[in-house]
């Protein structure tokens, strides 16, 4: 019976050292892809200050956006990987984005608050099934080097976000909703992509399939992985619900307390957002190093004493502190989703769209619960109540060692 690769012979396994090009360039090719994908997906938040201007909205609205987008890149990835962990389906790849990129025209005309709604959720759809099979590819194409592969594959779109607002505060601010459509051709780069991507992965099915028949070789009970799991989705609760406060709110904190300019409080975010792509690309290398659980403890936790100080400092120690958080606070997801995908082996796709899935899932759900707390009590009361969040890494001693996983 075959055996997974645990954390403390990862080191050692046979392709952990040594990656051909080709699989280097697949793995580069998911990043990318990944970055674009992001990328447009950031879009969205980018322009609220604008579509909240123009539409009338309300902060609890600008929520129920977020909200839609994120659920409907939620509920559907856990379902998509579990299928296509079975039955895998390459051409998920190209077909997603498709959607995405409908979604990202549709915004770019829309007129009104229902149809920006709809526009949100082709987005969503179009994630739900990028995420599942592309993180199934990078895993594929790792050399046995699993944190590494997550890490490049997760930080491309870390990367991506963080050059959204960026772009869009180029591109769409100045400009207006119609440049949205801009973003469309990135999003047709994507497809093109995405479809050599699917014609390597179709090409290589058999390997995944003789991975997809491992068992687990830690020698935990059910119970004990169930409970774990359990930990590492709570654990996943607190990051993205404080995560969901920069995402939505941070240019809006940024303006009402320092009375910054739309473009100005988007550079701000960028450096968040650069940050948090730093530290992803770092969690899961030194994951496979040291062990996940050590990436995870100071990923959550370590980051507490950083967001109960940010809602009483000036705006040069809200930056430094802000790219501190992001950094310290991103290195945890990489580590959390490969510890997943080792306690539950043969289920690559399933673990990476339910950790995707909650990671969108509690991001709009934040968004959206954040949004209306705002509306009631103001921004800044938002930023105090999030920086107690982090406060949950404290769960990270219920889980077991990641030398025996």
């Amino acid at each position: 019976m075959a055996t997974t690769p645990t954390t403390s012979t990862l080191d050692n396994a046979p392709g952990a050292a040594q990656t051909s090009p080709l699989v280097m360039r697949i793995l580069g090719a998911c990043a990318l892809a990944h970055l674009v994908n992001d990328l447009i997906q950031a879009v969205l938040p980018s322009i609220y200050p604008m579509l909240k201007a123009s539409y009338g909205l309300t902060f609890t609205q600008v929520g129920l956006i977020t909200l839609t987008f994120q659920v409907t890149a939620s509920l559907l990835q856990p379902w998509i990987g579990f299928y296509t962990d079975r039955h895998p389906k390459p051409l998920l790849l190209p077909a997603g984005m498709v959607c995405t990129l409908i979604g990202i025209m549709l915004l770019s005309t829309v007129g009104s608050f229902p149809m920006i709604l709809l526009a949100s959720a082709l987005i969503g759809i179009g994630s739900s099934t990028f995420h599942p099979e592309t993180s199934r590819v990078a895993r594929l194409a790792s050399g046995g080097r699993f944190g590494l592969a997550q890490s490049t594959f997760q930080v491309g779109g870390n990367t991506g976000s963080a050059f959204g607002p960026l772009l869009a505060a180029a591109i769409v601010i100045p400009y207006g909703q119609g440049h949205v459509a801009w973003f469309g051709l990135v999003a047709v780069f994507a497809v093109a992509l995405l479809y050599a991507i699917s014609r390597w992965y179709r090409g290589h099915l058999n390997q995944f399939k003789a991975r997809a028949g491992q068992r687990a070789s830690h020698g935990l009970s059910k119970g004990r992985v169930k409970a774990a799991l359990v930990v590492l989705a709570l654990l996943v609760f607190s990051k993205y619900f404080y995560m969901a406060s920069f995402t939505s709110y941070f240019t809006f904190y940024l303006i009402e307390k320092f009375d910054l300019s739309v473009a100005s409080s988007q550079l701000h975010l960028f450096l968040f957002l650069g940050a948090v792509a730093a530290g992803t690309f770092f969690g899961g290398p030194i994951g496979d190093k040291i062990g996940r659980k050590a990436v995870i403890w100071f990923s959550i936790l370590g980051s507490a004493p950083f967001t109960l100080m940010l809602p009483y400092v000036d705006l040069f120690w809200t930056s430094v502190l802000s790219v501190v958080i992001g950094f310290i606070l991103a290195s945890a997801f990489s580590a959390i989703v490969v510890y997943a995908q080792e306690l539950v082996p043969g289920n690559v796709g399933m673990i990476a769209g339910v950790f995707f899935g909650l990671m969108f899932g509690f991001g709009g759900i934040g968004a959206a619960l954040l949004g209306h707390l705002a509306d009631i009590h103001g921004i800044e009361y938002v930023y105090w109540l999030c920086s107690f969040l982090p406060l949950f890494g404290i769960l990270t001693i219920l889980l077991p060692s990641t030398k025996k996983v």
